[in-house]
């Protein structure tokens, strides 16, 4: 499935999640520019997760640089659209200050749950992923009846479906959590591959730190 648009209009503009949106895509050509050499800025300003653990504080500044780069077309497209759908709602709910800090520490738990998942790993992780995954879970908690326009492929059709959020994000959790179940033996062979856990952490970050900083909205709720 593939989400399309949702059918909340933001109350103002999101001008945090413009800005985030545009320094990841503005980061990414900017990778692009320098070719070849893109694989030396992954591998200085990427998560290492050994290099994170055995150097300790360090290298720490490389959970937050590690947000804003990508490793190809369709990972950054695929999160910006991402984030381009459910962030603006969660900036409505939070305010726009609330929810860059909000932003900031689902990238870092997720981060560190990918890191403790693959202690031993050299592989560079890169990408927003987690920190959106952190804004799908706040939009879990949110706006769980919202419709999202989502694409499925049907054979050789596509056909455009609402479905309640809930239910969209609820199938979208389900499958990092499997997928990362998966790839556990591929992690502690080599540490590559797609950062589930940062995924999964990001999420899990996101349904917490919601409640702390959209109290006001969620009184009553919980």
């Amino acid at each position: 499935m593939l989400p399309i648009k949702d059918d909340i209009p933001s109350r103002s503009f999101p001008l945090v999640n413009t800005v985030i949106i545009a320094v990841n895509c503005a980061v990414f050509l900017f990778e692009v520019s320098l070719g070849r050499q893109a694989q030396a800025l992954i591998f200085n300003f990427g998560i290492i997760p050994k290099r994170i653990l055995s150097s300790g504080p360090a290298d720490w500044s490389t959970i937050l640089s590690s947000m804003f780069l990508h490793g190809g077309w369709a990972h950054v497209l695929g999160n910006m659209l991402y984030l381009y759908i459910f962030g603006d709602n969660v900036e409505d709910a939070l305010g726009h200050i609330r929810y860059l800090i909000f932003y900031l520490l689902c990238g870092f738990g997720a981060a560190w749950a990918q890191i403790l998942s693959a202690p031993h790993s050299v592989v560079p992780m890169v990408g927003a992923s987690g920190a959106i995954a952190g804004v799908l879970g706040a939009y879990f908690v949110l706006y769980p009846r919202a419709g999202v326009l989502t694409l499925i492929p049907l054979g050789f059709f596509l056909q455009v479906v609402r479905i309640p959020a809930v239910i969209v994000l609820g199938f979208w959790i389900v499958i990092q959590f499997f997928s990362g179940l998966a790839s556990i033996p591929l992690a502690q062979a080599a540490g590559g591959g797609v950062a589930w856990f940062a995924h999964i952490g990001g999420f899990v970050s996101g349904l917490v730190l919601v409640r702390i900083f959209a109290a006001k909205r969620l009184t009553g709720r919980f």
